[in-house]
């Protein structure tokens, strides 16, 4: 609908606004017309005005506007599904197909409407000491070229207490803020809740709704007793639209921690091998949130008893596990044209009629550009049980990513062995997974795998470097060969 019928925007209300709102609303701008302006019949824009303020102030023309719009309206998400297969054959067994789900913006364009509170939540540890600590001092300096001014953001460095080294509030001088983040200095141990917990404190200041809210942690070790308050944390301000990323820095840290972390709010966890890569982590996501269109993306995962989710991973815009333990998978944030991609392994109880299996895909998301909180969007994938069912070569975006996949999941598999005490199954995996990457080309990759396998036959275990780049660099590997799909 153009903007000289889009009544609601004309008046600047919310399509859920009280007869009061809508009625303040029009004394307001009416107000903003001088008397001899207030002549529908000359004056156009006092005409919309008016024309507005009538059919929304009576409740039978509202009624009817608002059946209009719905009619008219071009769907607010797109979601699109492939499978592995259409169609299977009667079987007495579980069948396994893949589903590949993608969630886009429609194609209007998109802008973003709300601004950015973002919080930055540096860990300064004694271990943080000279480069790393260095790096992020100048990273967080480089990033406020990328605020706009109607942005939010603050500093929180924690050891074991928190200090609020930016206040939140708009970002008047980068002189400023640099000077402030320069006194940072390292020292004491690391509690990482007690960074968090200092960080939402300052992120609440602000009324949340009218924001993307977002936190980043920077760190590079353990912390020790506040795990489980961390988590409790995040899921907390997950759900009053608060989002989690963290980035750890080295090897030392706490991979399956950060994951956890960051799952309720669907955010990203990444491993920042080298101080200097420090700016291009911050620079990539904070681009991503400042072109957000749908917050809070969750999939309710309403499925029929004849199937089962075993695994969730999402894809684009970066690569992360779905956490299927709650009573929602969250997705996290859809950033402007860039789909949301994830993939879903499901298994199909035993089938022994010819039948058509509807897969539901019902979806929750907000959207703030059209006054939506906590919409719903449905989507349809089918799957026909035939006793002559076709054999049909699935696609090949699905393939490539279930090859990658499978990578990253064997390679978590060796780790599991390896704690478990499992040596010898983690090695023949870890031979097996050294030859998956050569045969995809992954040399360095492979190299890593080759000599991390070289470890278990001497040391018994991993090492801490190589765990983490095996597993970030298997979880990527999935996240480019979609994303060169999508680009195609």
């Amino acid at each position: 609908m153009t903007g000289e019928f889009n009544y609601y925007k004309i008046l600047g209300v919310d399509p859920q606004a009280t007869t009061d709102t809508i009625r303040q609303a029009f004394a307001e701008l009416r107000a903003g017309f001088p008397q001899e302006m207030r002549d529908a019949a000359v004056n156009p824009a006092y005409r919309r005005l008016l024309n507005a303020y009538e059919v929304l102030n009576n409740p039978e023309r509202r009624a009817t506007y608002d059946s209009l719009l719905v009619e008219t309206a071009l769907p607010a998400l797109s979601i699109d599904s492939l499978s592995s297969r259409d169609q299977i054959g009667l079987t007495e067994s579980v069948q396994r197909i893949y589903l590949l789900v993608d969630v886009r913006a429609p194609e209007q364009e998109v802008k973003a409407v709300l601004p950015l509170n973002l919080c930055l939540v540096i860990d300064r540890s004694t271990s943080m000491q000279g480069t790393r600590l260095s790096c992020v001092k100048s990273a967080v300096e480089l990033i406020a070229d990328r605020l706009t001014a109607e942005d939010i953001i603050s500093v929180v460095t924690f050891s074991d207490r928190a200090e609020v080294v930016l206040p939140a509030a708009h970002l008047d001088s980068k002189a400023h803020l640099a000077g402030q983040v320069r006194r940072i200095e390292a020292s004491g141990g690391t509690e990482i809740y007690q960074g968090l917990s200092a960080a939402v404190k300052e992120m609440r200041k602000l009324p949340l709704k009218e924001y993307t809210n977002h936190l980043i942690l920077l760190t590079d070790g353990h912390t020790y007793g506040d795990v489980d308050e961390c988590l409790q944390l995040a899921q907390q301000v997950s759900r009053q639209g608060i989002g989690f990323s963290a980035f750890g820095i080295g090897s030392e840290w706490n991979d399956e921690f950060l994951d956890r972390l960051v799952a309720s709010s669907g955010g990203q966890s990444g491993f920042i091998e080298s101080p200097t890569q420090i700016v291009d982590f911050l620079q990539q996501r904070i681009t991503g949130l400042g072109a957000i269109y749908a917050q809070n993306l969750r999939l309710l995962p309403d499925f029929p008893k004849s199937i089962r989710v075993q695994y969730g991973f999402k894809i684009v815009p970066f690569a992360q596990p779905l956490d299927l333990d709650n009573s929602t998978i969250q997705l996290g944030d859809l950033e402007g044209r860039s789909p949301l991609s994830f993939l879903l392994e499901v298994d199909i109880e035993q089938q022994p009629v010819e039948t058509r299996i509807n897969i539901p895909l019902l979806f929750t998301a907000d959207i703030p550009s059209q006054g939506m909180q906590e919409r719903t969007f449905r989507h349809h994938h089918r799957i026909y049980v035939l006793a002559d069912a076709a054999k049909v070569e699935p696609p090949p975006s699905l393939v490539k990513a279930v090859r990658m996949l499978n990578m990253y999941r064997m390679n978590e598999k060796v780790w599991e062995e390896v704690e478990a005490g499992r040596l010898d199954v983690a090695a023949t995996r870890m031979r097996r997974l050294t030859t998956r990457l050569l045969e995809a080309g992954e040399t360095q990759l492979a190299h890593e795998a080759q000599s991390e396998m070289g470890r278990l036959a001497q040391a018994g275990t991993m090492s801490l470097e190589g765990r983490k780049r095996l597993k970030y660099g298997t979880r990527a590997l999935v996240n480019q060969t979609i994303t060169l799909d999508h680009d195609d």
